[in-house]
């Protein structure tokens, strides 16, 4: 089993900044995405991180959708 250390370069959970520089769009639309269930959100206790797959995910999705939309 792989243990995480002090010194991951990339974590498995990230902030709503995070997540939104990552996908070079604003907070505010990350969390409409998280709102309206696009984006899979983590609460734990008050804090709301976005699993980092969860961001490869939605662009999988988008890619998908797109293509799809193409071939139409």
């Amino acid at each position: 089993m792989d243990q995480l250390s002090l010194f991951d370069p990339e974590p498995i959970l990230l902030t709503i900044p995070e997540a939104a520089r990552k996908l070079r769009i604003g907070r505010t639309l990350t969390y409409e995405l998280i709102a309206s269930g696009e984006l899979e959100v983590v609460h734990i206790g008050r804090a709301a991180r976005i699993p980092l797959n969860a961001v490869a995910d939605f662009v999988e999705r988008r890619r998908a959708g797109h293509s799809a939309a193409a071939t139409r």
